[in-house]
Order: C-alpha cells, then sequence, then structure tokens
C-alpha cells in the first residue's frame, strides 16, 4: 500500500513516527502551515516556522525515507490577531519557494470579519502565484461555515478543481459533493472522523476527488490513519485500486496542479551522519 499524506502536522512529532509512517507505505507528505498552540506574538514567529516548514522538516522527513512539501498561510484562528497581520505581506515569498504546493490551511475558524478578509486576501494570493488552495472549514457550527466557505471561494472566482475543503464530516460532505472541489477529510482517535465512518462515505460517494489525511498535531491524534483507512476499505470489499486512488491518485491529483511534488523514491532511514545546519537526527554517536 503506497500513501500519499495529503495533510499531517509533523512539527508536532517525533521521529519515531516518521520511522512508522514509513514502514506504513507513506512515501510523501504535505504539512500545513499551523498554529503554535499558544499566540504567536509577531510575524517573525511564523516566518522561522515558514523557514522550518521548507528547510528542516523536509530535511527531517527525508532522513527517514519520506518526501516533505508544505502548504503556507497565515490560519484562521490567528488571522484574528492584529499583531499576525503583517504576515500577509510575506507570504508571496514563501508561496515562490520549492516544496510548497499550496496556500493553506485558509479559511475559518471563528467567522469573524477578520477571518474574511484575510481569506478573499489568500485566494488572491494563491491565484498570483498559480496554486491550489487547502481550506480549513471551522469545527463549530460546520454547515454555516462550509455554506460560507464555499461562497468566498464562489466570489474568488478560482476554479473549484483548485480547492480542497478540508475538516469534512457526514453533516457537510453533501454541501461540496457537487461543487467540484476536492473533498477532505481529517481522521482522528476520538474526534472528527475515524476509518469506518469514512468507509461509509466512500461507499455513498465514491471515491472521485475523495482525500483522507491523518491531521497529527499538537492533541491526541495518529499519524498513521491513512493507513488504517487503507485496511478498513479492503475489509469492506472495496479493491487494491480504490485505495490507491484514495490514498495516493487524488492528493497527488491535487497537489500536482502546483507544478511542484517530488515523488521521486528515497531509501529509508540509514543513521548517517547527514546535517541540516549543523543538526542531525541522530543523538550521540554510534562508535
Amino acid at each position: 500500500m503506497r500513501i500519499f499524506e495529503p495533510h499531517v502536522h509533523m512539527t508536532s512529532r517525533t521521529t519515531d513516527d516518521y520511522e512508522a509512517m514509513h514502514a506504513a507505505g507513506i512515501r510523501a507528505l504535505v504539512e500545513p502551515a499551523f498554529w503554535l498552540g499558544q499566540p504567536r506574538t509577531g510575524t517573525s514567529s511564523f516566518t522561522d516556522h515558514f523557514d522550518a516548514l521548507i528547510g528542516w522538516e523536509r530535511f527531517r522527513a527525508a532522513q527517514f525515507g519520506i518526501r516533505h512539501h508544505a502548504t503556507i498561510a497565515l490560519n484562521p484562528k490567528e488571522a484574528n490577531d492584529p499583531r499576525c497581520r503583517e504576515v500577509l505581506d510575506v507570504l508571496p515569498r514563501y508561496l515562490a519557494k520549492d516544496g510548497v504546493v499550496a496556500v493553506g490551511e485558509v479559511g475559518y475558524d471563528s467567522m469573524t470579519p477578520e477571518e474574511d478578509d484575510a481569506f478573499a486576501h489568500q485566494l488572491q494570493l494563491a491565484a498570483a502565484a498559480d496554486l491550489p488552495v487547502l481550506v480549513h472549514t471551522p469545527h463549530r457550527d460546520k454547515p454555516a461555515g462550509t455554506r460560507r466557505t464555499l461562497d468566498v471561494v464562489r466570489e474568488s472566482g478560482l476554479p473549484p478543481e483548485r480547492v480542497l475543503v478540508d475538516h469534512l464530516n457526514e453533516v457537510t460532505v453533501d454541501l461540496v459533493a457537487d461543487t467540484g472541489c476536492w473533498l477532505g477529510f481529517s481522521l482522528y482517535p476520538d474526534t472528527k472522523m475515524d476509518e469506518e465512518r469514512m468507509v461509509r462515505l466512500l461507499r455513498r460517494h465514491g471515491t472521485e476527488r475523495m482525500v483522507v489525511n491523518s491531521a497529527a498535531d499538537w492533541g491526541r491524534s495518529d499519524p498513521l490513519k491513512t493507513r488504517a483507512t487503507g485496511e478498513a476499505m479492503l475489509r469492506a470489499g472495496f479493491t487494491d485500486a480504490d485505495v490507491d486512488r484514495v490514498l495516493w491518485q487524488n492528493p497527488v491529483a491535487f497537489y500536482g496542479q502546483s507544478g511542484r511534488l517530488n515523488l521521486e523514491p528515497l531509501p529509508g532511514f540509514s543513521a548517517d551522519a547527514a546535517t541540516f545546519a549543523d543538526n542531525s537526527v541522530l543523538r550521540g554517536s554510534r562508535e
């Protein structure tokens, strides 16, 4: 089973996770820009994070045989903090970087006017950079938030096939299914979706434009939920080709619109002494 993990916050994970992900068949991933877990206090903390996504984190993933890509944006939660608004001015130079395959996550957290402005602005940045967009739908009042999200996407003029609407569930999937946008589902151990619910949605909606991710953030989460979904699909009677479409072909097709995917195979962990900025994934001497 080959897996392209389309949304996983590896900044919050350990090297053990990378090893387990490679063993599970994950050979490439996308890491969206993410909030810190507490409020950032200025633009420089964002640029440090963006630099890490396109530098250290790409190096760290490669040491375990996984190709790392990123999406870059001011996330919806922090769009409400006036100290962070200047981040919008620095985004264009990051959107031009190798390995940046979309603008994201953008969208809504609390559906405030500030989030409206940041969302619409970043959709225009995506158009200017010729990049697809990863959209975060809110965790509260999801139907209203999803409808509002789709209205803003339509107003932007972006082609729907350039937009992945994420964090969908049984309540919101029908709102997006006929729009032409890609449909994203985040699977967690306790919240949002799980693999059995995902299988039921795949039975109902088919595999076209369906994208499954583990998200795997600071809280209780599991970076192997994509693998668990593939196994649940097989148990439910889906074919190997169906699984490959959902876990590999669909995310590759969506992010491939950037023209920046690198899917060349890498060796697994080799315990070599490679470094990035004088730092290694190793700790201590093997001698």
